[in-house]
């Protein structure tokens, strides 16, 4: 059977929703958007791919006997189920991350990298990898188109899918384009909680909820109420792509939603494990309790302000930044001389700021 074929079989086999094949040749206009918003600001300080846009815009960079690349999507809905409407004391995670739904991709790319070296040919598997723009690749190979929300949309599943490719040296039949895009449809755009998306596929990563619920550092203060009850990601502009509607319907399980205070009784190694997929700075368990403590001051509870009054003391300084913040959101109980209890001899200047913020007064600069 002709290779080209066979492959596409094995990935279409395995519950892949779209699959094609594409020149490696370097990527320079995607290289130099990623350039032109690292200079610009717009990146907000994001690693990933704006780590080497060089590299990531060039797989020779990495495989320099790479041809083709064997780009497969694959959706990660109904799996990942929905996580239903917000309720007191809990938070929610983004459907791409409630499990680990890269192991499927990962499986399916691996059987097909090992199909090109049974033939010959070498292959280098790229699957959530910082070295190759996926999107870019996608798109060139047919996979998918660009959407303004600068996802790459794939017909029958919208933006809920999952990219990746093999790197390989065998002179593959690449596919066809694919000739398609938004048409005049902006729907992502004012779905945005925070006006992220400032045009048809531009993103400023420093309004984006995503970026900052996986940043290192202080949550600005204004993105705190916009965070809401998220604890990792966004769906808001994947919710509102009409392509994706179809199988948004199906992903009716539960999913994705965690018992806050129960999330802050785990012992940091727990905490790290039990959500060991997540893109965490330093896989550091102090960024998940920072996320968590935020969206309890959101989103309240019965539980809530006895644990966000003993953060407020915590020996971790961002975490008491972080609390005082919620607790003055809650405005319940008897917030005011909790956090007056936590100005006694706070020395910490981003603790003392979160104090003054809140209104508590005769604070002196330690």
């Amino acid at each position: 059977m002709d290779l080209t074929r066979a492959i596409h079989e094995r990935a279409r086999d395995d519950g892949c929703i779209g699959f094609g094949v594409c020149d490696a040749a370097p990527f320079p206009d995607v290289r130099e958007s990623l350039e032109e918003r690292a200079a610009s600001g717009t990146s907000g300080g994001v690693r990933l791919t704006y780590t080497d846009p060089a590299v990531a815009t060039d797989v020779s960079q990495s495989f320099p006997w790479a041809r083709r690349l064997a780009v497969a999507a694959r959706a990660y809905l109904p799996a990942a189920g929905s996580p239903g409407a917000a309720a007191p004391g809990t938070g929610r995670v983004a459907r791409f991350a409630t499990e680990d739904h890269y192991e499927e991709l990962r499986l399916t790319l691996g059987a097909i990298a090992e199909m090109l070296r049974d033939a010959g040919h070498r292959a280098g598997v790229l699957v959530d990898d910082n070295r190759l723009v996926d999107r870019a690749a996608a798109v060139r190979a047919g996979v998918a188109w660009w959407g303004k929300s600068t996802m790459a949309l794939v017909p029958g599943a919208g933006p809920w899918v999952l990219l990746g490719a093999v790197a390989t040296d065998a002179d593959l039949e690449p596919s066809a384009p694919m000739k398609r895009d938004c048409g005049t449809c902006v729907a992502c755009l004012p779905a945005c909680p925070t006006g992220a998306l400032v045009a048809p596929g531009v993103l400023d990563a420093r309004l984006c909820i995503s970026h900052w619920l996986q940043a290192p550092g202080v949550i600005p203060r204004e993105m705190r109420p916009a965070i809401g009850d998220r604890i990792y990601g966004c769906d808001d502009c994947l919710d509102a792509c009409p392509p994706g509607w179809p199988l948004l319907q199906t992903a009716s399980r539960a999913g994705g939603r965690h018992d806050l205070v129960a999330l802050l009784s785990l012992d940091d190694g727990s905490l790290v494990e039990r959500f060991r997929h997540f893109y965490v700075p330093r896989r550091h368990a102090r960024y998940l309790r920072r996320n968590v403590v935020v969206a309890l001051g959101n989103s309240g509870g019965r539980d809530a302000f006895e644990v966000l009054a003993g953060y407020c003391g915590h020996p971790d300084w961002l975490l008491r930044a972080h609390a005082v913040w919620a607790l003055a959101a809650l405005d319940a109980g008897d917030g005011a001389a909790v956090l007056a209890e936590a100005a006694t001899g706070e020395r910490r200047p981003e603790v003392i700021e979160e104090l003054r913020a809140a209104g508590v007064r005769g604070i002196h600069d330690g």
